[in-house]
């Protein structure tokens, strides 16, 4: 057990992501990121499969063969895929990936930039999460289309601009993100 790595890892990864989405004007989201990693479920799973270089979530699944740490999370964190998986509509599919709002889209986006800063440290270039993303696109996912074409661009701008240029456009798609909000508040 290693509660108190576990716990500085947890704090690093949310302060990266809290940096973030404040730059880019998301201070709910950056304030509340990944606060259900504190709760006893996920943390002590956390604090007992915790090895730094990689999440505890992926050794309680080798040890147990599922994760009830990552069950948990993801279905309390909207900035994760897979809290937005729900039955399908359609009759030759029992589930599908939802449309998820673009801001937590853009949340998910920079939670993977802070993961693969926390974990690879020194090792961390610009196409890491990008490289990250092409590993997991081997087990086939349930994401909406648009969801993982979002995804996809703001990571590959990641990997091919860099940082200061994508958060730019991101920040410019947050604005206008609550511009579309705001309009269709008035409109009612």
């Amino acid at each position: 057990m290693r509660p108190l790595d576990h716990f500085k890892t947890v704090g690093q990864h949310r302060a990266l992501v809290r940096k973030y989405c404040f730059h880019l004007g998301l201070y709910w989201q950056g304030a509340t990121h990944d606060l259900s990693k504190y709760s006893p479920t996920e943390f002590m799973v956390g604090a007992k499969y915790f090895q730094g270089d990689r999440s505890p979530n992926n050794a309680e699944r080798e040890d147990k063969g599922y994760s009830s740490s990552w069950l948990h999370h993801k279905g309390r964190n909207k900035h994760h895929f897979e809290y937005w998986i729900d039955y399908s509509l359609k009759k030759d599919e029992l589930l599908a990936g939802m449309e998820m709002p673009v801001l937590y889209v853009i949340e998910m986006f920079v939670d993977r930039i802070a993961a693969c800063r926390t974990y690879q440290k020194e090792e961390y270039k610009d196409s890491s999460p990008w490289e990250y993303h092409q590993k997991a696109l081997q087990v086939k996912t349930v994401i909406h289309p648009t969801t993982f074409q979002l995804l996809e661009r703001l990571l590959m701008m990641l990997a091919k601009h860099g940082e200061e240029y994508t958060l730019i456009y991101v920040k410019h798609m947050v604005k206008e993100e609550r511009k579309k909000k705001y309009l269709r508040y008035i409109k009612k």
